[in-house]
């Protein structure tokens, strides 16, 4: 049962005059007063008890959800509910589904009126701020009188589920690093010469080309000058792990670090596709979180998708020695190893520096990590004392993280740092850069 604002203004409208009257009349009129008074109360409980009766029964209400799509972070999608009333009497009420904050869902509540044997549709729209699993177990149902004075009400279990997945934004960068390794693949309009130690085939020689690229039988047989083209290798395998422990949660440009991290593995993941290589994914801290295999075809970046979308930051710290038993129950062949996590003092990174060798003396491993703008603007800014203090703390934490990536070359990995808008494109480039080279 609830009550209405409507009840309560019912009973201060005979309780107000009645109590003014009795201060007026003093004690000569407190007995007739507080008689007025018993009577205006119990005809507002018998008018709120006759509402009550009248009303439509919430309990035998039926309420179906209909199913929703999954959406990406920032997009709104529709929720509906199909609300049926089985009695005899109209439904004339409020409904609340109860989704949880973080969902935004809007309306909160709606007012609805369900005719006797009819079925309605209410719909909310949802615009998620957060990525993940967003629920709403059930579905409150408040069904009022015919005097809105007092009114049933009964909560329906009916869990609904919409999955917020990253939103990818970094895709826009993925044409323009395709062309570039689809130039670097030797397939462009100006057969201009792979990188790669894997041969292609022949062609004239052009001004320009290395005379070490001359197939000098391939030149006896046909009389005219040829060289030898090569593409970068295939079918290589990326080993893409993303930490998600205490330190990928802090929020760095209003994200999460591990969502730039998600960006960043989506990304690498959609151009080694494209380049023809395996990528396969792991989250862990002290336990794996998702896993995805690179099994190749079209479906991978959308099972990519879905395994990261529920994962969360743990406030807990990595087992960094865990990871080269990961590597290996992966693959035991020379593959490249990406560590999306945050190396930002050499006392934090301590734990990561000791297990890098285990994994460089096999793999080629670049550690990329990412880098608060801020940092860089107070580093910038000191035209006042304030200002240069923080320019003073903001240059030894940069000083910190110098000393950091030159450990972490040391130990033979390649660090990688970059803004959260920048880190995406930034990896991508370097992984373009290693298949250049030869190196993948």
């Amino acid at each position: 049962m609830a009550v209405s604002g409507w009840f309560v203004l019912l009973v201060l409208l005979g309780v107000v005059p009645l109590v003014g009257t009795s201060v007026v009349l003093g004690d000569a009129g407190d007995g007739a007063v507080y008689g007025a008074l018993g009577v205006w109360l119990a005809l507002c409980l018998l008018l709120g008890i006759l509402d009550l009766f009248l009303a439509a029964p919430a309990r035998r209400m039926t309420v179906e959800r209909r199913p929703i799509a999954k959406i990406r972070l920032g997009q709104s999608a529709r929720s509906e509910l199909v609300l049926g009333n089985p009695s005899a009497r109209g439904l004339r009420g409020m409904v609340r589904d109860g989704w949880e904050p973080s969902a935004r869902a809007v309306p909160s509540r709606q007012r609805i009126r369900v005719p006797p044997h009819e079925r309605r549709v209410i719909a909310v729209t949802l615009t998620p701020f957060r990525r993940g699993e967003r629920t709403s177990p059930h579905v409150t149902v408040r069904a009022f009188g015919p005097l809105r004075l007092w009114a049933r009400q009964a909560t329906h279990a009916v869990p609904g589920t919409i999955r917020v997945i990253p939103p990818f934004h970094s895709r826009r960068h993925l044409p323009s690093l395709i062309a570039q390794l689809t130039e670097m693949d030797g397939r462009t309009h100006t057969m201009l010469r792979g990188a790669g130690t894997e041969f292609d085939s022949l062609r004239e020689y052009v001004r320009g080309d290395d005379v070490r690229s001359i197939d000098w039988r391939a030149t006896a047989r046909r009389g005219d000058v040829v060289v030898r083209t090569w593409r970068p290798e295939r079918d290589r395998r990326v080993i893409i792990l993303v930490d998600s422990g205490r330190t990928s949660a802090a929020r760095i440009d209003n994200e999460p670090r591990i969502d730039t991290s998600f960006e960043a593995a989506l990304l690498l993941t959609a151009l080694a596709h494209s380049a023809g290589d395996r990528v396969d994914c792991v989250v862990h801290d002290q336990r794996t979180r998702a896993r995805v295999r690179g099994t190749g075809g079209a479906t991978q970046l959308s099972r990519m998708v879905d395994a990261l979308a529920p994962v969360t930051p743990e406030l807990i710290e990595t087992d960094w020695a865990a990871l080269p038993g990961l590597v290996r129950n992966v693959t035991t062949q020379r593959s490249l190893v990406v560590l999306l996590t945050t190396a930002d003092s050499p006392g934090t990174a301590r734990p990561l520096l000791a297990m890098l060798p285990q994994l460089t003396t096999k793999h080629t491993v670049v550690v990329a990590g990412v880098t608060d703008p801020l940092l860089l603007e107070a580093a910038a800014a000191r035209t006042d004392r304030d200002e240069t203090y923080r320019a003073a703390a903001a240059e030894q934490a940069l000083a910190d993280r110098r000393r950091v990536d030159a450990a972490i070359r040391l130990c033979g990995a390649i660090p990688l740092s970059a803004t959260p808008q920048e880190l995406p494109p930034a990896l991508a480039r370097r992984y373009l850069a290693l298949k250049a080279s030869g190196a993948l």
